[in-house]
């Protein structure tokens, strides 16, 4: 397979327990915070931040040499890491459609953990209530509503770029951490399949 079909490559939830319940299972690597893949994940899945991931790309990649799978909430992660990878020139890398979410509705099974409010989820509250309060004090003081627009400039550059700079932010909280995930556990981890 070559790195340009890789890279326009995806899984949906049935493709890829098919492959898991044939004994075929893929590398997957689980690009979310700590929390979040504390919550839930995918059984067997390895979790590597997306931070971590891009600063130790070439390293991962010595040590992933099969097929892999990369998993987010929905996906957009999953295709940032997928670039930052293919970058290093990893072949057979593939997204799994639609993350988490549609693994979960597809009734796939699910390790799970500690329950935590998403990424996604927290970013809206943050955001919308930004916006809430600064429009609500705007009718008093002058200009603060200004806030509140920058606030969503900043989420329609988000949806633009496919990256969220709160959301960044909000994944560095003890509360989206969970345990910690450095790039000597992930490799032992990984070494440990071979």
């Amino acid at each position: 397979m070559t790195t340009d079909t890789a890279r326009t490559a995806s899984f949906t939830p049935t493709a890829l327990q098919h492959l898991i319940d044939n004994g075929n299972t893929p590398r997957l690597l689980d690009v979310r915070t700590p929390g979040e893949f504390q919550t839930s994940h995918v059984p067997g899945a390895y979790n590597v931040p997306l931070d971590t991931l891009r600063e130790h790309r070439a390293e991962l990649r010595r040590h992933l040499d099969e097929d892999v799978v990369l998993i987010c909430r929905s996906g957009a992660r999953a295709s940032q890491a997928e670039q930052a990878l293919a970058e290093v020139g990893l072949p057979n890398l593939r997204v799994l459609d639609g993350g988490m979410t549609a693994w979960e509705a597809a009734g796939a099974p699910v390790n799970r953990g500690p329950q935590r409010w998403e990424l996604e989820r927290q970013v809206r509250l943050i955001a919308g209530s930004v916006v809430l309060v600064t429009g609500v004090v705007g009718f008093f003081v002058p200009g603060v509503h200004l806030i509140g627009t920058a606030i969503g400039a900043g989420l329609t550059f988000a949806a633009l770029s496919n990256t969220c700079a709160m959301g960044m932010m909000l994944s560095k909280l003890p509360y989206n951490r969970g345990p910690r995930t450095d790039i000597r556990t992930v490799v032992a981890s990984l070494r440990e399949r071979s």
